[in-house]
């Protein structure tokens, strides 16, 4: 599933938190309801799935190993906080205040 933010951070300097998956991974799902909540809890963080299947060139480019990857950047694409596996809350809130 690939999703686009609701909102560009760019417009709000907002965390940009991009979520890399897999069919069929279950750390995946778990990873992306933390994501949610994040978002919920935080309206200037934006969050956009990509499946790394669908989105090849992109994963290489940013050095996808494994299925769940977060990465969180500023709002000017600066890398703050990468997590291979599922991230708890508290360490997503984290990167997203960083990068604010």
């Amino acid at each position: 599933m690939d999703t686009t933010p609701a909102v560009d951070p760019a417009d709000t300097g907002g965390a940009q938190l991009t979520l890399y998956t897999s069919a069929f991974c279950e750390p995946c799902m778990q990873t992306r309801a933390v994501l949610a909540e994040a978002a919920r809890l935080a309206p200037r963080i934006a969050v956009t799935e990509l499946d790394v299947a669908r989105n090849l060139e992109r994963a290489e480019r940013d050095g996808i190993r494994s299925t769940p990857t977060v990465i969180v950047a500023s709002a000017d694409g600066a890398e703050v906080f990468r997590a291979e596996g599922v991230p708890t809350l508290a360490q997503v809130l984290s990167a997203a205040a960083r990068a604010l």
